[in-house]
């Protein structure tokens, strides 16, 4: 089987690979704690800090919103472009694609919802009484995450991991860029693009179909 006959899966990261923005950072504008939030988000993309605890720490200053903000946030969202070019061409080739995010599924399900894309992981926030809490429910998706859910879909879909593609941005992507046979650095921070076997500057992520 040559290279190109391969069957491959896709797992990309959301924010700043999938979509153009940061979800944490759009929500924190409506809540006034934007330039708080985006300087906590640097330096955990960077890998600085864990990124558990700076999540955490984030989505506190969201206490109070009503849930119709995260309507409003979805409507600023772009996707990056090439994104739906990438998805539908895998979609083509019977390629299976997954996204997993440290963002969140009420924000990104709506927006892939017509798009062919098997699986969604990404965290949930907690609303009571119409409300964020500033909690989110259940384990965060981090860098340990990512990489157990690329393990699982490959394994759900009948991929090795020899054939699996992982593509992120920032530090939170890099177990699982090291897990994929073939992991690429989008636009993204330099110690992710050091480890990458793959750096793409961008803007276009269907550029990644060229390598595959």
């Amino acid at each position: 089987m040559s290279t190109n006959d391969r069957r491959r899966l896709l797992v990309m990261d959301v924010d700043s690979t999938f979509i153009t923005a940061e979800q944490i950072e759009l929500l924190a504008a409506h809540a006034g704690t934007e330039q708080l939030v985006a300087a906590v988000t640097e330096r955990a993309m960077r890998g600085e800090l864990d990124f558990a605890a700076s999540l955490h720490e984030r989505v506190a200053t969201l206490a109070g919103l009503p849930v119709e903000t995260l309507d409003a946030v979805r409507d600023e969202i772009s996707l990056t472009p090439g994104a739906r070019e990438l998805v539908e061409a895998c979609a083509e080739r019977d390629w299976p694609v997954g996204l997993v995010s440290g963002g969140f599924h009420e924000i990104i399900d709506p927006l892939v919802a017509e798009l062919p894309i098997a699986r969604v992981q990404a965290n949930r926030l907690e609303v009571v009484d119409g409300e964020l809490t500033g909690r989110v429910s259940g384990a965060v998706v981090d860098r340990a995450a990512k990489a157990a859910f690329l393990r699982s879909f490959a394994d759900e879909a009948g991929v090795p991991l020899a054939d699996c593609v992982a593509i992120g941005d920032g530090a939170n992507d890099l177990d699982m860029i090291a897990a994929a046979g073939l992991g690429v650095a989008f636009a993204a921070y330099p110690v992710v693009a050091a480890q990458a076997d793959l750096a793409l500057p961008g803007p276009r992520l269907d550029e990644v179909l060229a390598h595959l």
